[in-house]
Order: C-alpha cells, then sequence, then structure tokens
C-alpha cells in the first residue's frame, strides 16, 4: 500500500522559510514522478513543484526562484525548500507521485498517490 506523509508545515512571517518533507513507503519511489501541490481554501489545486525520475526540475512562475524541489532516493523522502514566503502561498500543500510528469505538474487531474497533506500559513 501506497503510503506518502507530509510534514514540516507551520506558520511564518511572510518572507520568512519552511521546508516541507514527505517520507514515501510502498511503491518504487524512483520510478515515479514527484512533486508538491497546494489548495488554498476556495481555491483550485496548483501544482507548485514537480520533479522527475531523472531529477529534472519544474516550476510554475508563482514560485520559481523561491521553491526548490529536491529528493533523497536512499531515504525514499521528498522536500520543498519554500523561501521568501508571501500571504499568496497560504494553503495546504501535498505531496503527490505520479507516473505522468505532465499531469503532475499541471494538475489537469489528481495524482495517483497523494499525502493528507501539511497546512502553511504565512502572516503579513
Amino acid at each position: 500500500q501506497v503510503h506518502l506523509v507530509e510534514s514540516g508545515g507551520g506558520s511564518v512571517q511572510a518572507g520568512g522559510s519552511l521546508r516541507l518533507s514527505c517520507a514515501a513507503s510502498g511503491y518504487t519511489y524512483s520510478n515515479y514522478c514527484m512533486g508538491w501541490f497546494r489548495q488554498a481554501s476556495g481555491k483550485t489545486r496548483e501544482g507548485v513543484a514537480t520533479i522527475h525520475p531523472e531529477g529534472s526540475a519544474y516550476y510554475p512562475d508563482s514560485v520559481k526562484g523561491r521553491f526548490t524541489i529536491s529528493k533523497d532516493n536512499a531515504k525514499n523522502t521528498l522536500y520543498l525548500q519554500m523561501n521568501s514566503l508571501k500571504p499568496e502561498d497560504t494553503a495546504m500543500y501535498y505531496c503527490a507521485a505520479d507516473s505522468h510528469c505532465a499531469s503532475l505538474a499541471s494538475m489537469s487531474r489528481l495524482p495517483r498517490y497523494w499525502g493528507q497533506g501539511t497546512q502553511v500559513t504565512v502572516s503579513s
């Protein structure tokens, strides 16, 4: 059974940083495209970072230059380093995995696997 468990969320002031972690188990972690998406109250899901199995990363313009996705295949752990946080970054953040990287990045559909989420709140 696949499990994705996020941690590291919290409350910070604008300009601050947070690092999210996602522990994965139950599947061949290194074969999947991994990513993070967020959903703020009343808004649609937004993919914020995607990393391909070979390591290439993609970000939307809204977070490019501020967020960095990385992974440790040996630990089956995915990370999201978030710097220069803004109030509009406030949302529930989810770790996700899918064999189709483009869908994961665009959030055109729900990913194959996702975790329970961790809340990030940025105050001005």
